[in-house]
């Protein structure tokens, strides 16, 4: 696997862009190194960057969940999301559900991950490639989500299907959490 890669990305935005701005790219946070006329901006993906997420997977035309960083005079809107990407899951079911659509992911924990807060809890938040969501239905090794059909057709969701590989960033509060039990002791 290469070192860095830069991705070149198309966007209705990206004539606001500036260069050293962070933009979340499939929920990965990424410094814009570069802007183009042609209505395109540049980031690049270090190797550990690569090798927690699905960027080194994309081609050419590929979707990509994009959201600029949050202003600090702005509304939180869902959860609170850092844009760092923990791990990868991959999708394992999808199921119509009278309109909406279940996602059913599964990952790989090992005991050390799940100690410091790499898990998913009923009701509790997660990101998938970018999109803040609410768990239906946790396991040790995987979840569930509901999405209602506009999330559906405006983000990636609307491409992804079983064998996917998506990005996950688990919610930073229970990870705090867990660190700070294992002090308390």
């Amino acid at each position: 696997m290469e070192s860095n890669i830069e991705l070149t990305i198309r966007c209705s935005f990206a004539e606001e862009l500036t260069v050293d701005q962070s933009v979340a790219h499939n929920g990965v946070c990424l410094t814009v190194t570069g802007t183009n006329a042609d209505g395109t901006y540049t980031v690049t993906a270090i190797r550990e960057t690569l090798e927690r997420s699905n960027l080194g997977r994309l081609q050419a035309g590929s979707p990509v969940n994009l959201e600029r960083s949050m202003r600090m005079d702005g509304r939180l809107d869902g959860h609170i999301v850092q844009g760092h990407v923990d791990t990868t899951a991959e999708c394992v079911a999808v199921e119509d559900a009278d309109g909406s659509t279940y996602f059913t992911f599964a990952y790989r924990v090992s005991p050390e991950m799940a100690a410091q807060g790499y898990v998913t809890v009923e009701k509790g938040s997660v990101t998938v490639d970018g999109v803040s969501l609410t768990v239906c239905d946790s396991t040790e090794e995987g979840f569930r989500v509901a999405i209602i059909p506009y999330t559906r057709d405006h983000t990636t969701f609307g491409s992804i299907a079983v064998g996917s590989v998506v990005n996950i960033e688990f919610d930073i509060i229970g990870k705090y959490i867990a660190r700070l039990s294992r002090f308390a002791r």
